[in-house]
């Protein structure tokens, strides 16, 4: 049958009806907030690249746990920046780290809050790169197996301080497995691994590199983060780090990538995550701010596209202002 007997418009013909057939939608639940945690006392700092995006100092992290709990978000991923920084990133895994301390005030704020640790060294090593770094022959280069061991002893210190769910993001080989393995000996077995499976060197982080202080001194980091031409290498990322015990998977970053999210999606069976960046944040809300655009419109459109694309949960700079969204 052909037209006129199929009108593929009589299921557009109202709002309620468009409600009745429509596919994906997006909710709360599925959204989680990053938020960045840095030393100091009374610091609300704004980001100048991500505007309505703040580096908060502990004593004032109520306001922001507050706003986000009462607009409806259950989970937010947590970054810190720390006081002084070295060459094994040693910030990262001290139980008094700038992390650990942000996790014990959120737990006391809000204890159902889920917490997500990231679990890199990029913002606490002094050359910015994620793992330690060995200078040979008049190269540098970032040692996987060294790495792994100082990732471990952040993980487990992350849990210790009470984090809900571990987020491995430095694509280091092994990673997963030596995490897991770190956290099943030190009695968290119940901790699950969210893994940014599938992360890509991007130019897409460049505001978050500004927010978290944590851009590379010297070089990039395209020998351990994936080139962003492959496809194929993403199911491989993906299949090892199941293999290796991770719980969910992730994939970074969002808007260029979500044929990739859609692989993951079809091809297995975990929770997957997609996190919409700092870039595509930015871009969203520098033209919302010049009156080009339609902001919210354009950041609901965004999202449920992701969500069609297969995500479960986004991790987004616009949590709270798209769950307010969703709720009106």
């Amino acid at each position: 049958m052909s037209f006129p007997t199929i009108r593929h418009r009589r299921l557009r013909s109202s709002a309620a009806m468009r409600n009745l057939v429509r596919e994906h939608y997006l909710h709360v639940n599925d959204l989680i907030a990053p938020i960045f945690v840095i030393y100091g006392e009374g610091v609300k700092n704004e980001i100048p690249s991500m505007p309505g995006v703040y580096q908060w100092s502990i004593d004032r992290l109520e306001e922001e746990v507050r706003e986000l709990t009462e607009a409806g978000i259950q989970a937010v991923l947590l970054f810190g920046i720390p006081e002084h920084k070295d060459s094994v990133g040693t910030g990262a895994y001290g139980e008094d780290g700038i992390v650990q301390q942000a996790t014990r005030r959120i737990k006391e704020l809000a204890p159902e809050l889920v917490v997500i640790a990231d679990t890199c060294l990029c913002e606490f090593t002094d050359h910015g790169h994620c793992g330690v770094v060995h200078h040979t022959a008049g190269s540098a280069v970032v040692d996987n197996d060294e790495s792994l061991e100082l990732l471990v002893r952040t993980a487990v210190s992350q849990a210790q301080a009470g984090a809900d769910i571990i987020a491995p993001s430095n694509m280091m080989d092994g990673f997963v497995a030596a995490i897991r393995k770190g956290l099943d000996e030190a009695g968290f077995a119940d901790i699950p691994i969210l893994s940014y499976a599938v992360k890509y060197s991007s130019a897409y982080y460049g505001p978050f590199r500004e927010a978290a202080q944590s851009a590379p001194q010297f070089g990039d980091r395209k020998t351990y983060q994936m080139d962003s031409a492959n496809a194929r290498e993403a199911l491989r990322e993906a299949q090892s780090d199941i293999e290796e015990g991770a719980d969910m998977l992730m994939v970074k970053p969002g808007l260029a990538y979500l044929d990739i999210l859609r692989l993951l999606k079809d091809r297995f069976d975990l929770p997957v995550a997609v996190y919409n960046v700092s870039a595509e944040y930015s871009m969203v809300k520098a033209a919302a701010l010049r009156g080009w655009i339609d902001e919210r419109a354009i950041v609901l459109e965004t999202l449920t596209g992701m969500k069609r694309a297969g995500a479960d949960m986004i991790i987004t700079y616009h949590a709270k202002d798209a769950a307010r969204w969703l709720r009106s």
